[in-house]
Parts: structure tokens; sequence; C-alpha cells
């Protein structure tokens, strides 16, 4: 059984297909139709809703493309959808700023325009009430529009941002801190519908003993790879099991001569460790598809899938980094550069998994510089907003 926040509903869901992505269960199984769908392969931003999680004692609040996301990745989460802003029959202020400021036409891409704005105003702090329009180019990159022009959608991102007011979320806050707390996995769940079952193991010892135990399973850490042969294939994925509730698999650690990034963590928590190290890295992790995507997607994924378009695996490549592996109770390091055999294929033996990337800190004798090569895309959005999530690098 998955337990998590639907706004402040409390919801259980044990005998769900855990191939239903959040899309589909907002339109399908709850009636929520606001959430549309543009491309189902994350490039768009129709789709985009806001989870809500703890760290530590505060809430943080990050937009997902819900065409990408499985279901089971809600365990003890709270998901918010564009219907649950309006609050005693009035607009939240990011709704009120778009219809104030003319930021829409056809209307099909504004919901996720909402979202992404929602969350940007949210994750700007108490007290904040100056506009930043780096954050809000980087915020929207990942939402597409193809008739209003996105200067009125940036005016209503400045009003909506640059004069933050409170709002229902604000008033539920320590109740919601309170249910998210009271629902926090404790134990490994499974969600299955009879023939198709996804397993969230919590710790790195639960997930060597039942990976081992289902070794033709699929690792679930972002999906933003692995939904794709669902919502694009159309195929089944009769066992998957998700990493994303795996503390040790999520943390990124400084030690004497390596960065240390968990597979499980997602790319805009490697930013920071990266970019002070490598700045071109950094860089080139804003380029990185959308703020959507890196909120989702993490590093382990982006090798293990073994893409040639993956792009970090160049760069990590050039600088030396390894994977830690690991099957049962044992484990090994390998040069990520032995890790790569052929087209989708890896030296990760039936069972085995990636633990954790280490990346050597950088020397005062080293100089490294990375570029991104990517098609030409004309918008109103600076050069550091990207065009897609499948472009690649060149290291």
């Amino acid at each position: 059984m998955i337990q998590f926040l639907l706004n402040r509903e409390l919801r259980r869901e044990q005998t769900l297909d855990p191939n239903i992505t959040v899309l589909q269960y907002l339109r399908e199984h709850r009636g929520k139709s606001g959430t549309k769908e543009g491309c189902a392969s994350g490039d768009c931003g129709a789709c985009t809703v806001v989870v809500g999680e703890l760290v530590g004692d505060r809430l943080r609040y990050r937009t997902l493309n819900s065409c990408l996301t499985f279901v089971s990745a809600l365990h003890g989460k709270q998901l918010i959808s564009v219907e649950d802003l309006k609050d005693q029959g009035r607009l939240h202020s990011v709704q009120q700023a778009m219809v104030d400021c003319h930021g829409s036409q056809c209307g099909f891409c504004t919901p996720g325009f909402v979202m992404s704005l929602f969350a940007l105003q949210k994750n700007r702090g108490d007290g904040v009430q100056t506009y930043d329009p780096h954050q809000t180019h980087e915020a929207l990159a990942g939402n597409l529009c193809r008739c209003t022009g996105y200067r009125p959608i940036l005016e209503a991102a400045e009003q909506a941002c640059g004069n933050r007011q409170p709002d229902q979320f604000d008033a539920h806050e320590a109740e919601t801190i309170a249910q998210l707390k009271s629902i926090a996995p404790r134990e490994m769940a499974e969600l299955s519908d009879g023939e198709k079952r996804c397993l969230s193991p919590l710790t790195v010892a639960e997930l060597a003993e039942v990976y081992a135990a289902n070794p033709d399973a699929r690792l679930l850490a972002g999906g933003t790879d692995l939904a794709l042969e669902v919502t694009q294939f159309h195929r089944e994925l009769p066992v998957m099991i998700h990493v994303g509730q795996i503390t040790e698999m999520k943390q990124v650690q400084i030690t004497d001569h390596h960065i240390e990034i968990g597979a499980a963590a997602p790319l805009t928590d490697c930013y920071a460790a990266l970019a002070a190290e490598y700045p071109d890295f950094g860089e080139l992790l804003q380029r990185f598809a959308s703020l959507q995507i890196r909120n989702q997607g993490t590093l382990g994924g982006n090798i293990g899938n073994a893409s040639p378009i993956g792009d970090s695996p160049p760069l990590l490549i050039a600088l030396g980094a390894d994977v830690v592996l690991r099957k049962g109770a044992s484990s090994r390091t390998l040069p990520l550069e032995d890790y790569f055999i052929d087209y989708k294929v890896t030296a990760r033996q039936p069972g085995e998994f990636i633990e954790k990337v280490r990346v050597p800190r950088a020397t005062p004798d080293r100089l490294f510089r990375a570029y991104k090569v990517s098609s030409v895309w004309t918008t109103t959005f600076p050069p550091s907003a990207p065009p897609s999530n499948s472009e690649s690098l060149t290291a």
C-alpha cells in the first residue's frame, strides 16, 4: 500500500496498476482534468504538478511532469494540482496574475504555467518581495506556449512573485507537515493490481535483497526515461523497484577526494556540489532538460540507462568518475569509462545496481571545460533555458 496527500486529503492506494502515471491518476481516477497531456514525454510542461515533501521540519515544493511520474513515487508526499489552488471561490494569486496580465489564449498550456509559477512563488521564501528574472526563466523553461507569447506570462510571474501574498497553503502548513510526518514511510511499500507490482524499499540492504530476488525487475528512480516505455511505446512493466525512498541513495556528500552522489539523488540536488567544483558542469546542468526533469531525473539513472544521448556521461568520463556497484552484500567500484560496453549494454551484472557515483574533486593542476551542442531554439527566454530533455553534451 502507498499513502499520500492529494492536497490535504489522505489517499491510500493498494490495488492500483503501478504503470499508471500521476497524470492518468488525476484525470481518470480522481476526475481532476485540469492537468493536461500535451506530449507525454516531459517536453511541453502542460502536465506540470507540484509535489510537497518534508526536508527536515520544512516543506519543500517541486514541480514534476505528471506524464512521466508513476503514482508509486507519491508515497509519503503531497500532490498539488491546479484544481487545488482556488480557495473559497477566489483564484490563487498566480492564477489571478495570469488573468490580469492576459497570459493565456487557448489555455491548454496554462495549468502547467500556473503550477510552475506556484512552485516558484512558494520557494521564494518568507518576506522575499523582489522579482528575479533568472529564477523565473529557469522555472518556466519547461513550459511551452505556442499562441500567447511569453511576455505576458513573464509579466504575470513578476506580479505574482514580486508581491508574494500568504495563501491557504501557508495557513495549513503546520497541519500539512503533521500529516506528512504521520504518513512517512516506515517499511517497504508495495503497489500491485494483482499482475503488475512496484516495490519501494527503504534501505540499500533492502534494495539489494529484493533486487536479488527479482533480477528482471526494472529499477525506477526519477522515471523520466523509463516512463517513456509506457507512455510512448505502450509497453507494460511487470515488476518495478522504486529507489526514491532510500535516503542513503539520495545523499550528496563531499569527502577529501570525491563528490559522492547517491544514484537516486535528483539532478537538482547535485547542482550545488558539482557547480562549486566545476562551474562548466553546473552551467550545463542548468541546460539539462527543464527544471521539472531535473527535479525528478537522477545522475544514477542518466548513467544506468546507457543511452548514447545521456547528458552527463561524457562529462563524468572526462573527469575520471567511478560508479559503485552493489549486488547483495558485495560492492565493487568501476571506472565509468569501463561501465559502458556497447549501445545500451553495460558491465552491470544481473541483480547489480548503481549505488553511487564518485566524482574526483577539482585540483589546481586540472582544467575542465564542457560545451553543449544543441539546436537553435528561438524564444524570448535567455540562452540558459533548455529546449528539451534529450539534447547531448560534448566534453
